[in-house]
């Protein structure tokens, strides 16, 4: 869970009651820094349909992901475009804290709390 919810994407994000800085957004997807980001540029791309994971996508959803894959497309070209680099990646099963499909598009170092852990 994050921050106490089983989907903090919809519940959270989606429903306005926790603001995000907005990346990009189409009627289907929203890219927006993350609200607790480890990495020096962290951006969450969703899917607005509650999706739970990469294994749960289903064949009469393959227009939702065609959007989805869009903006990750456009929000790492624009990350490359600025910093020369960046991951994606996704997580699922028990890696997954959020149980609505996410993607992170990020760059940079592993941020590091004060005391010296990860964050």
């Amino acid at each position: 869970m994050a921050n106490g919810v089983e989907d903090f994407y919809c519940d959270e994000v989606l429903s306005g009651h926790t603001a995000v800085e907005k990346v990009w957004e189409t009627e289907d997807t929203l890219a927006f820094y993350h609200t607790r980001p480890f990495y020096e540029v962290h951006i969450v791309v969703i899917p607005k349909k509650h999706m739970p994971s990469l294994i749960d996508v289903k064949p009469e959803e393959k227009d939702l992901m065609a959007d989805l894959f869009a903006v990750i497309q456009k929000v790492s070209e624009m990350v490359n475009n600025q910093h020369g680099a960046c991951k994606v990646s996704t997580n699922i099963g028990e890696y997954q804290s959020n149980k609505h499909m996410h993607w992170h598009v990020h760059y940079g170092e592993r941020i590091k709390y004060m005391d010296g852990t990860w964050c």
